[in-house]
This record gives structure tokens, sequence and C-alpha cells, in this order.
């Protein structure tokens, strides 16, 4: 059987695997891109919205947040972005299986888009990410005011992301528009050179 196709990277070419920047030391910073997930946006149709969360909770077993939070299921995480909507993100339901799923189980309740070939997400890392981040995010980092599980739709040097922070305190991840990836690139990399960062690639 033939493998199901997937869409290229945006980044292919561009963000190769080695260290960069500053040379001494440890790397202060860990660039990723998360390859093969599946995204999509959630929006509950009119008067459907209760309903909406009552079938997340059955089929996926989580609550959907009611603000920018970012709450994980098993397979899916839902990430509250505006009134009524959300961002959804899958690691096991990859590419288009996801909005797929959604489709299956959510029916007339919500309105389902595939992202996943419309956006990149890379992961920030490392003991200085939020320094790097706090660069161009108009959004308080620190953990008091931005703790574990918040999220933020936001600009970053005039390009719109959407920012979430799960799992540990020096760890972000940030979505950005497909066309935007080689700009946002350059812009983050020019940022971390500073601290040293390395680029890795996850795997598939």
């Amino acid at each position: 059987m033939s493998s199901p196709l997937r869409s290229k990277s945006a980044l292919d070419g561009i963000a190769i695997p080695g260290r960069y920047g500053r040379k001494d030391g440890e790397p202060g910073i860990a660039i990723s891109e998360r390859v093969g997930l599946g995204l999509a946006t959630v929006a509950a149709r009119k008067g459907q919205a209760e309903a909406l969360k009552a079938a997340v909770a059955s089929v996926y077993g989580v609550q959907l947040p009611g603000s920018s939070r970012v709450v994980e299921g098993a397979t899916i995480s839902f990430i509250g972005y505006g009134p009524g909507q959300w961002f959804a993100v899958s690691e096991s339901l990859a590419d288009e299986a996801l909005a797929r799923d959604l489709k299956d189980n959510l029916k007339a309740l919500a309105s389902i888009s595939d992202q996943s070939g419309g956006r990149t997400v890379l992961r920030i890392s490392g003991r200085r990410a939020r320094d790097v981040v706090a660069k161009g995010l108009p959004i308080d980092l620190d953990p008091r005011a931005f703790p574990l599980g918040s999220a933020a739709t936001s600009a970053v040097s005039h390009m719109g992301v959407q920012f979430w922070q799960t799992g540990d305190t020096r760890s972000y991840d940030i979505a950005v528009f497909r066309s935007l990836s080689e700009s946002f690139w350059r812009w983050l990399t020019a940022s971390a050179g500073e601290y040293g960062y390395e680029v890795t690639v996850q795997e598939r």
C-alpha cells in the first residue's frame, strides 16, 4: 500500500539541523518544527455551544476551555482563541485525519476547517526560550502571569501567531500561517542568535 501524501514543510531547506549563533557554551535555545500534526479550527454553530462542549467531553474526554487556555486530551489538544472558537492539535490524528475525525464526531454542532497544510508549528525550548519569545510578543511571559496551560493569539513582528505553553515553563509552541513561515523563521533565528541555538528535526 502506498503511503498517504503529506504536504511539504514550508521550512524545507531553510530549517537545517545544526548549531547556530553564539558558539561558546551550551545553546540557550532549541528550535524544532512539529511536523505531521493534525491541525483544525473548531467553531460552535449558532445555539450549539453547550451541546458542542458536551459532545467534546463525551467523545474526547476534555472540557473545551472558555478562555485563552489549552486543554490536553488523550488524542487532541484544544486551544481557546475566541468566543466559541478553538484550535485543535493532534499528533496521533495526523494531517487531515484530525478534521475528518472532528467532523464525524461533532457533526452539526460545529464548523470544522482543516488547517494542517496551512500552518507551521514550531517548538521553542531551552533556558533562554522565554527571552527570545519575549522580544516579539507583547505579552508578559512570567509564569505568574502566563502559567502552564496558557495560550494567546497575538502578533510577532507584525505576523499573526497562535501561541501556547504546556508541560514545561521553558517550552513554547507557536503556530504561524504557512505563507509567513520563512519570514517568521528569519525573525526567530535573528532573535535567538545571541544565545546560541540548535535546530533539530522531529520525526513523523
